[in-house]
């Protein structure tokens, strides 16, 4: 069976039910279940739980069903590989953007993305299956 990793940013459009977001992102959830299996890892748990105080307040929110995977070593240098690419292209950052551990976490796996911001994705590992809302045209 795939497995599609969720990117944190769906997770929180449903866990705060966000009013603009939380349609789409529960929908792609339930969608993406009907035919895979739905994975976070270690960065993804990470940017979930700011909004919580204790670790077990984060668990008992996340869906019961939802795989946890340790971040491969081989997306460490995937991630690596996209960071310089970013900072040829000119950007400031200093330090790889946690978008890059989840997107070659993605691509090492051979896992779908789903997520809502696809464009970083889509620019720095553009084989990458990406589930995401329509571009504004």
């Amino acid at each position: 069976m795939a497995t599609v990793l969720v990117d944190a940013n769906v997770l929180l459009d449903v866990l705060t039910a966000d009013p603009v977001w939380e349609p789409w992102s529960a929908h792609a959830l339930v969608e993406a279940a009907e035919s895979a299996l739905l994975a976070i890892n270690p960065i993804i748990y990470a940017e979930v739980s700011v909004g919580f105080s204790r670790a077990e307040e984060v668990d008992a929110a996340l869906p019961g069903d939802l795989l946890r995977e340790p971040l491969p070593w081989e997306a460490g240098f995937l991630a690596g590989q996209a960071f310089r690419t970013y900072r040829r292209r000119g950007g400031t950052r200093s330090a790889p953007l946690p978008d890059f551990y989840i997107g070659a976490h993605a691509v090492i796996c051979r896992h779908a993305l789903l997520t809502r911001d696809a464009t970083r994705y889509r620019t720095y590992f553009p084989g990458l299956e990406v589930i995401a809302p329509p571009e504004p045209a």
